[in-house]
């Protein structure tokens, strides 16, 4: 489920924790990029949780309301479609789900049914869930685009919501965008995947290879990197422009079923979205002319990835 890329953020997040430590002693880096991994699918369980509750929410409020003293016509018919929606309901029934969902315990997080009231008043003013709870028919298109609507329409854009998320998750700023991406992924076929198991074996054993090499190789890619540099001074570099190409450099060297192209690719990507402005044109520059010298001296060996995709 966590992509290479999203596998090399972590990997990023743990070197530059490991560089800003101020002292503190990390003696197992695996450790604390695992609990990097462990942050994320902590925060993509909770994000899945509010999402599916406030789809159910529409029962909760019928009951509510239909319970007052002295109830309107209006509090005794309230709509309870989406509640009922069969997309929502595969998700929740699922067995990787009700694991996730008992294991992290979303719902004893502070204010997250405050935050998911909200979200459903939200959601019942705008004219798609108007427009949805008028079809008579459950059509798979529908059900699931509600479902997506919510998340990318009403949870994320909400500031009130990304700061109580933020608030509760330290990783929000990081991982923001990588939630993003894999909640779209994971909407589309929610079956297919385990929330038990969001990085496979052999993607666990690249995020600990990158990790370790780029640790242990460091003074040797450092000696390719400085002569690179010009008239940059080393010590004034952004840290993460070096920690980038530090991992850009090993993955060039030592991870033989990694094309070179996708390797300069994804740092000068991960340098335009997590370092300055200019990090993305620097990075690519060096990366670039460090590969372009060691394939003139034969360093760099490749085998077919193609068989390994």
């Amino acid at each position: 489920m966590i992509s290479r890329r999203n596998i090399r953020v972590k990997v990023m997040q743990t070197l530059y924790t490991l560089s800003t430590a101020d002292g503190q002693n990390f003696s197992e880096p695996v450790k604390l990029l695992k609990k990097q991994v462990d942050s994320s699918r902590q925060l993509f369980v909770y994000l899945l949780y509010v999402l599916t509750e406030v789809a159910r929410y529409s029962e909760k409020d019928a009951i509510k309301r239909a319970s007052k003293n002295l109830p309107s016509e209006q509090d005794l018919n309230v709509n309870t479609k989406l509640s009922g929606n069969e997309f929502l309901w595969k998700i929740i029934e699922g067995g990787s789900f009700k694991k996730a969902i008992e294991d992290e315990k979303p719902n004893l997080i502070e204010d997250t049914s405050t935050q998911i009231k909200k979200i459903y008043n939200e959601l019942t003013k705008t004219e798609e869930y108007k427009n949805y709870i008028q079809l008579e028919s459950r059509d798979k298109k529908s059900e699931k685009e509600i479902v997506i609507f919510i998340f990318t329409n009403l949870m994320l854009p909400s500031e009130d919501f990304t700061g109580h998320v933020e608030e509760h998750f330290t990783n929000w700023d990081d991982d923001a965008d990588m939630m993003n991406q894999l909640m779209l992924n994971y909407l589309q076929k929610p079956a297919s995947y385990n929330l038990q198991d969001m990085l496979s074996a052999e993607k666990w054993l690249f995020a600990k290879s990158l990790l370790q090499t780029t640790i242990a190789k460091r003074e040797y890619v450092l000696e390719l990197i400085k002569p690179k540099l010009k008239n940059w001074d080393a010590e004034r570099i952004a840290v993460l422009d070096m920690i980038l190409m530090e991992m850009g450099v090993c993955e060039l060297l030592f991870f033989e079923t990694i094309p070179t192209k996708v390797t300069i690719n994804e740092y000068i990507d991960l340098a335009k979205a997590y370092s300055t402005p200019q990090s993305g044109q620097f990075v690519n520059g060096i990366l670039d002319n460090i590969h372009k010298e060691l394939a003139s001296q034969d360093k760099i060996h490749k085998v077919s990835f193609k068989q390994k995709a």
